[in-house]
C-alpha cells in the first residue's frame, strides 16, 4: 500500500531540505531519520522548523518527515521551516492566508559573498603597516 504525501523543497543559505507531508499522521516529525528533538538539539531550532504547524495547528494530524544536507543547524531549520510551509500549502490552499501573513512563505535569499580577490575575505582587506 502506498501512503499519499505532498512533497516540497526549502533551502537557506547552503542548506536544502525535501520535505514530505503525510496528511493522515499523527504528529511524528521526523528529520534524517532522527526524532525532530534529537536532530535540532536546541529549543530555539526546533521551534523554527515547527513554527508552520503550529501557526495553522496541525502539530497533531499530519506526519512529516525531512531530509536536510549542506549548511549549517540554523540554516538547516530555516530550511526545513520553508519546506514544511510549501508542503501546508500543496496540501491545502485556504492556509496560504495564514501562512503567508506570517511570511514563512519567503525565501530568505542571503547567502555569504564569495572572496574577492587581493582581499583576506569578501571585503576585509590587508592591515596596513608603516614600515
Amino acid at each position: 500500500m502506498a501512503e499519499t504525501y505532498v512533497q516540497a523543497i526549502g533551502r537557506r543559505k547552503e542548506a536544502t531540505a525535501q520535505v514530505r507531508l503525510y496528511p493522515a499522521g499523527t504528529g511524528k516529525f521526523s528529520v534524517n531519520d532522527k526524532e525532530l528533538k534529537e536532530y535540532f538539539h536546541t529549543a530555539a531550532t526546533q521551534e523554527i522548523a515547527a513554527l508552520p504547524l503550529i501557526g495553522v495547528g496541525k502539530t497533531e494530524t499530519v506526519d512529516i518527515t525531512v531530509r536536510v544536507l549542506g549548511g549549517g543547524m540554523k540554516g538547516q531549520a530555516d530550511a526545513v521551516r520553508l519546506g514544511v510551509a510549501r508542503a501546508l500549502v500543496k496540501m491545502d490552499e485556504e492556509l496560504k492566508a495564514a501562512i503567508k501573513a506570517t511570511g514563512l512563505l519567503t525565501r530568505d535569499a542571503r547567502v555569504k559573498e564569495r572572496k574577492k580577490p587581493g582581499l583576506r575575505k569578501a571585503r576585509r582587506s590587508q592591515q596596513w603597516r608603516k614600515r
